[in-house]
């Protein structure tokens, strides 16, 4: 619960982020729309202040902090408290399942997966952003996290590292877009789109849960 705590207590300052880094912000909303299907039920885990959530369509959120979902609530978000390894939903809920730079604040990143796939409908789709460790842009969030209160307890991983795990879980199809290929400070306008990763600071994957008539195949 210790890694809840900042974001409590500092959630206007986190939520100020977003408007205080416009080019950035962008270019990560850019990103997530262009893997996040255009309909269907949609789950945020660790929706936080709804800043990805609410621009994105995607109406139904959990967080552990109860100031962050107070502001998502704002955003029009219904927001359950919980935590990604322990989700409030019946199997087979969701179309897809988001999560936006919530993966390096997990404690199991497996378990949270599972959680997922459990609650994602056969051919359903997981869509994750995360700060690529080994980017640029996530060598200086590691070089400096102990100066940043929402990152100091943060765990950033590689995309082959995220990938693997996903792998694991029984995820399939994936497909990758990267941006943010400078400092946010430094942006003065959105990056563009790529495919792929392994120059871009914030990675999108997106995979697929597949369905049991595919994987008897």
């Amino acid at each position: 619960m210790h890694k809840v705590n900042p974001f409590d207590k500092s959630s206007d300052r986190y939520d100020a982020w977003f408007d205080l880094h416009g080019p950035a912000y962008g270019s990560e909303i850019k990103a997530l729309r262009s893997l996040l299907p255009k309909r269907g039920d949609g789950l945020e885990v660790g929706v936080g202040t709804g800043r990805f959530a609410a621009p994105l369509g995607v109406r139904v959120g959990v967080d552990p902090s109860r100031a962050m979902a107070r502001l998502a609530a704002k955003r029009g978000v219904h927001v359950r408290l919980g935590v990604g390894e322990n989700l409030p939903f019946k199997d087979a809920s969701f179309d897809f399942v988001l999560l936006v730079t919530t993966v390096c604040f997990l404690d199991d990143v497996p378990v949270a997966f599972r959680e997922a796939y459990r609650v994602l409908r056969p051919g359903g789709g997981i869509i994750l952003g995360l700060i690529d460790r080994n980017s640029p842009l996530g060598k200086f969030y590691e070089a400096n996290k102990k100066d940043n209160i929402f990152y100091r307890d943060a765990t950033f991983h590689s995309v082959d590292e995220v990938r693997s795990v996903l792998e694991q879980t029984g995820f399939r199809d994936f497909v990758f877009r990267q941006t943010i290929f400078q400092l946010p400070r430094e942006m003065k306008e959105p990056d563009p789109v790529r495919p792929g990763y392994g120059k871009g600071g914030f990675v999108v994957i997106k995979a697929t849960k597949i369905s049991h008539r595919k994987m008897g195949t």
